[in-house]
């Protein structure tokens, strides 16, 4: 048997079943047999479109009554996919809602464009999964500027009598049927508002006034007819209210609410058998959409992979990123695919737009139009898949803990069940949460929320690593936090994140400090993003740029957000133990250079725009130091010398000129504000700008050649000592080249060797009288610490005017490698940074640390215990001191032989 005579065979079998068992289909055949004979021969045409010059009204019906037909015949006879069918009653619909606004608008206005009217699609019809008698649930808006409108008629006037014709074209009965019913009811409170809304007021309603509902019904939304260049304009400014990266995750427990109250109203229908709703039923289609959208709210976000619109391809996409297990996303498209092709079983018999299996004998005729003997093999066929989907659905809920007593002593009680050792000072602790002493904890909401997330978060604590410490911080947080709805609701959605959040507060103040100022800070943790490597310093730049911010406020905000996000991300890999410190302050430190990259370049362009440029000039940021050298702390501030190139002679072109010299003091006084001044997105950097050629005494800024012909003859040794970690952090590729020619040139220089060792000594002692160390496990200012280290690097290198490089571990190793300094200086340099970095985020002060901070430092060492940490820190400073007194006192002695 030929392949075309199967295929036709295949057609007539399901002709013949459409027509014993659906009156719909049966009436549609008999209606038009030439329709039905082009079918029966494979004739599928999805563009099959009457003469446009049959009346718009009954042209549509003509045609969509020839969808309905073509579709169903090649659903049944296994032709079509459930995608293919949905995909051509979508696109259907698609074009019979711009034909009725084209119509609409020519009636009125004969000869105009479809200009200024849009028909957005929501729902079924948005993702292009609409179902076989499905209803359109579009929002119609308009632009009062480009409307076409009668004279001396509104614009809000005529886009209402426009919206409501194209209502009638669509859905009003008449001897050739209807071609689509349309519910308006998605809109903004529509039982006041007109029924197509002006695009300005829309996008006020939707960033600020909407429900959780309606965000998750703009998943699906997609620019359907009309004039849809405006109608992707208004999604494009309202993009940021459905995908957001602070996420409100009181949207998700509406979403689920709004599913149990659907289970609720429609419990008649959530047992599977006769009268079973296959939309709204335990396990039906619109559980696997809530599961889908749930995950698509917390993660799409940040992941624009994600924001799919169709239900089974948001499933692939969230297993595919890992956010859900692949076997539940296989089993939802599934049991998915499967209901929702018999919903069109259903929906086929009598064009009714249900979703529940009929009862009695109408439940045999759905089996029999699918192929099946009879109802028992429909329900068979269905049973596991709803069952396996509903049990997935209902495992979104976690199973909230019962609440905490509120009375004082069965609080306490509680609390010392859950672990606290203290339980009247934890009770009192929340009753005084409870009392809405603090701002964010006095409203209702916030109330609510507060008792719902504390069986979460109290346990949390209790079994923290300090829990009277995170108690505290947590207490400090919430006194500052403007309002708490938020971070409770988040805390209770993800009770896991409740554990990571009590070990910060547990150890790290500084942190616990930032998400006081900035809750959001914790979405980082929810996708395990802040987990990641931080990235490229290119990649960083582009990540602080992204925003597109035309002004210069706009643009620093958007570095502070950006530098506030990672640094906290790092702090939290060194608490949770998921990053070397070594890693970690490398992060650091190219979070700070690209911060300096793209503020330096909007400082300079906002200078500019009064005063323009100096000509063949342009200025260049110098780092030292722990930036110099690619490894800061959280707590480290930059120490940065600003020099510009060119005439210092020349002035600028602007509209307001100034002398070269006078010109770039002014702009690096302003970078130095833009880096340095605490605004409401939060704090950046510390700047030392003190390392600058005759350091306080001298100007802000000098001109390169200046500091070549400062550092060549006037420099001190602790100057050339600095300079060995400086390089270029901001200026043009071949000036950056630069400037590092003039400090190798330097650098390579001869100096007197007594003068350095004696200089190096000098300072040495005289940094240890003014700083002395801050506790007895200061790995930077104590004797045989960091300092100790970098003093003999230094010098080592200046003598012998070898082993040169910004980074002091590289430095290091070149000179270990040329025997000029001993093998161990080099994980003593690895043990006195990791020490460094992890101190300054969870020990600031240097005090003998808590036990648990004590067993973070060690993890974060390598070592096994706190007892580990004190005999390893004891070695390296041994090993440091032998090394400072070697180079040192063998130099002298050299020297003075000499």
């Amino acid at each position: 048997m030929t392949a075309d005579r199967m295929a036709a065979e295949t057609m007539s079998e399901a002709l013949a079943r459409a027509a014993a068992n659906s009156p719909f289909l049966a009436s549609l055949i008999a209606r038009d047999p030439p329709l039905a004979a082009r079918i029966a021969a494979g004739d599928m045409r999805r563009d099959a479109r009457l003469d446009p010059d049959i009346p718009v009204a009954r042209r549509l019906r003509l045609e969509r009554r020839a969808v309905a037909l073509s579709v169903a015949i090649g659903d049944l006879a296994g032709v079509f996919d459930l995608t293919e069918v949905t995909h051509r009653l979508t696109d259907f619909a698609d074009y019979a809602l711009d034909s009725a606004i084209r119509a609409a608008i020519d009636e009125r206005t004969p000869g105009a464009e479809p200009r200024g009217f849009a028909a957005l699609a929501l729902g079924k019809q948005g993702s292009r999964e609409l179902n076989y008698s499905s209803d359109i649930d579009p929002i119609l808006i308009f632009d009062p500027a480009t409307l076409p409108r009668r004279a001396r008629e509104e614009p809000e006037e005529a886009a209402v009598r426009i919206g409501r014709r194209v209502v009638d074209l669509l859905q009003t009965r008449d001897g050739d049927g209807y071609v689509l019913r349309v519910d308006l009811r998605l809109r903004p409170s529509p039982e006041i508002t007109p029924i197509v809304l002006p695009m300005g007021a829309a996008i006020t309603y939707y960033e600020s006034q909407a429900l959780a509902w309606e965000r998750a019904a703009f998943i699906r939304a997609r620019a359907a007819a009309g004039d849809r260049a405006l109608g992707q304009s208004f999604l494009d400014e309202i993009a940021p209210f459905v995908w957001r990266r602070g996420l409100d995750f009181g949207a998700i427990k509406d979403i689920r609410a709004m599913s149990h109250r659907i289970r609720d109203h429609h419990s008649a229908g959530q047992r599977l058998g006769p009268g079973y709703d296959l939309k709204r039923g335990r396990g039906g289609i619109r559980e696997a959409e809530f599961f889908a959208q749930i995950h698509q709210l917390i993660h799409g976000g940040r992941d624009p992979v994600l924001r799919a619109p169709a239900t089974r391809d948001a499933l692939a996409r969230l297993a595919e990123a890992g956010w859900i297990a692949p076997g539940d996303a296989r089993t939802l498209i599934d049991s998915y695919t499967l209901l929702r092709t018999i919903e069109h079983r259903v929906q086929m018999i009598d064009d009714r737009q249900t979703h529940a299996l009929p009862e009695g004998k109408a439940l045999d005729r759905v089996a029999r139009l699918h192929g099946l003997a009879d109802d028992r093999a429909l329900i068979d066929l269905l049973a596991p898949h709803v069952a396996q989907a509903g049990r997935i659905y209902d495992a979104l809920d976690d199973g909230a803990p019962e609440a905490f007593s509120l009375a004082s002593e069965a609080l306490a009680a509680e609390l010392s069940v859950a672990g606290f050792a203290d339980g009247e000072t934890a009770a009192g602790r929340v009753e005084r949460w409870r009392s809405g002493r603090y701002p964010a904890l006095r409203s209702p909401a916030a109330r609510d929320a507060l008792e719902a997330v504390l069986p979460v978060i109290m346990p949390a604590l209790a079994t923290a690593p300090d829990p009277a410490a995170a108690l505290l911080r947590l207490d400090a947080m919430l006194e500052r936090l403007s309002s708490a709805v938020n971070i409770f609701r988040l805390l209770e959605a993800r009770p896991g994140l409740a554990t990571q959040l009590a070990a910060i507060l547990s150890h790290a103040a500084p942190l616990a400090d930032a998400l006081g100022r900035r809750p959001a800070l914790l979405d980082g943790l929810i996708d395990s993003s802040a987990f990641d490597d931080v990235g490229t310093v290119a990649e960083l730049v582009a990540a602080m740029r992204e925003n597109g911010a035309v002004d210069y406020q706009g643009q620093l905000d958007q570095v502070r957000h950006i530098v506030g996000e990672r640094r906290f991300a790092l702090g939290a890999q060194i608490v949770v133990g998921a990053a070397d410190p070594l890693a970690v302050s490398a992060g650091y430190a190219r979070v700070a250079e690209a911060a300096i990259e793209v503020i330096a370049a909007a400082t300079v362009a906002d200078f500019a725009e009064r005063h323009g440029h100096v000509p063949d000039s342009e200025l260049v940021v110098v780092a030292y130091g722990r930036l110099g050298g690619a490894a800061l702390t959280h707590a480290s501030d930059l120490d940065l010398v600003y020099l510009f190139t060119g005439d210092f002679r020349a002035e600028s072109d602007g509209a307001k000129p100034l002398g070269a010299t006078l010109y770039y003091n002014r702009l690096a006084q302003r970078l130095t504000a833009a880096l340095s001044v605490p605004t409401a997105a939060g704090p950046l950097y510390e700047i030392d700008t003190r390392l600058r050629p005759s350091g306080n005494q001298g100007p802000l800024v000098v001109s390169l050649d200046s500091f070549a012909q400062y550092q060549r003859t006037d420099a001190w040794s602790w100057e050339h000592m600095a300079l060995t970690r400086a390089r270029g952090v901001f200026g043009s590729a071949a000036t950056r080249a630069g400037v590092a020619a003039v400090i190798a040139d330097v650098l390579a220089t001869s100096h007197p060797e007594r003068d350095i060792v004696a200089d190096a000594s000098a300072m040495r002692i005289e940094m240890a009288t003014h700083k002395p160390p801050r506790g007895a496990f200061d790995a930077k200012l104590s004797q045989g610490g960091l300092v100790d280290l970098e003093f003999t690097v230094h010098i080592a290198q200046l003598l012998h005017r070898r082993g040169f490089d910004p980074n002091l571990g590289i430095a290091i190793d070149a000179l270990v490698g040329d025997g000029l300094l001993p093998a161990p200086l080099r994980p003593a340099h690895d043990l006195l940074t990791r020490l460094l970095v992890t101190t300054r985020l969870v020990a600031p002060e240097v005090d003998e640390p808590s036990a648990a901070t004590k067993a973070l430092i060690a993890r974060a060492l390598g070592l096994a215990d706190w007892a580990a940490v004190v005999a390893a820190f004891a070695e390296t400073r041994h090993e440091v001191e032998q090394a400072w007194s070697a180079t040192t006192g063998r130099m002298t002695t050299e020297q003075d032989d000499g």
